[in-house]
């Protein structure tokens, strides 16, 4: 059964889901955000999609990760993100929004309560973030501010945000760049379950063994970051408190993350200094 679109007009970009607006004159020749060195438009060129055209084809999986944690992930739409959903006790956070709003999971998500922000890593991740906003009673979009020139679709909803921001108690946002130079993370210190989480988005991905993440500028093109970005990104890291960090396709690692990812840095940075040329 077909999915019930919340702005069914809306159009996105069919390769990434990020939202531009519902008028087809004003589309650029192809989307700025995968006409760019870290994505792509693919071969068989630029198409554009609307809500309701995605809700024929999408199916909304919301799952439980933890007690105050849920991932939503949208089959068939743009770069397939999972939405983290973390509670708090002054709202919810939905991290890297999904670019389809579908009637069934907004009312899942209303019944966990009121949404605190809404906000992505970077711009890869904006999807249909106004949409979101709109579905979910005007709850505010925080752009970064070294990113806004990557945004297709303004809205008196959106606010810059810089640095470091609180969101709640123990809930945090934090610029740490690199993939784009507002690439963001969240720390949720007082996680339910005890231990802190990172929300890391594309700041660093976890990889497919679960025991290290990877440090690119690209990830679709393999563009890597340099050795010195790479030791700026893991400091951040170092001075938090976590054992888990999810990546934004529902991808992570569970325990002992914070050792992991600065055995990560040291690895990534001794291969692009040439410590391991031997091996080649």
């Amino acid at each position: 059964m077909a999915l019930t679109a919340f702005e069914p007009e809306l159009i996105s970009c069919a390769t990434c889901a990020v939202e531009f607006g519902f008028d087809r004159s004003v589309l650029p020749a192809r989307c700025a955000i995968c006409d760019d060195e870290r994505q792509y438009v693919p071969a068989t060129g630029q198409a554009w999609v609307t809500q309701a055209e995605l809700a024929q084809i999408s199916e909304v999986h919301a799952e439980q990760l933890g007690s105050e944690q849920w991932g939503v992930t949208a089959v068939n739409v743009g770069i397939g993100q999972t939405m983290q959903v973390v509670r708090t006790d002054r709202g919810l956070l939905l991290w890297d929004p999904i670019g389809l709003v579908d009637g069934g999971t907004v009312d899942f998500i209303r019944s966990l309560g009121p949404t605190l922000a809404i906000v992505a890593s970077h711009p890869h991740m904006y999807g249909a973030q106004v949409t979101w906003s709109r579905a979910l009673g005007g709850a505010p979009v925080l752009i970064h501010a070294a990113d806004t020139g990557w945004v297709q679709r303004r809205d008196p909803v959106q606010r810059e945000w810089d640095g470091r921001l609180r969101l709640a108690d123990g809930l945090e946002l934090l610029t740490l760049g690199g993939h784009f130079p507002g690439s963001a993370i969240v720390h949720w210190a007082n996680a339910a379950e005890g231990a802190g989480i990172v929300l890391a988005g594309d700041t660093v991905m976890v990889n497919p063994d679960r025991r290290t993440v990877a440090f690119l500028r690209s990830y679709p093109n393999k563009i890597p970051l340099s050795g010195a970005v790479t030791q700026r990104i893991a400091d951040g890291f170092a001075s938090l408190k976590f054992t888990q960090i999810w990546s934004n396709f529902g991808n992570a690692i569970t325990g002992r993350a914070d050792e992991l990812v600065q055995d990560a840095a040291k690895r990534h940075i001794a291969w692009v200094r040439g410590d391991f040329d031997d091996l080649t």
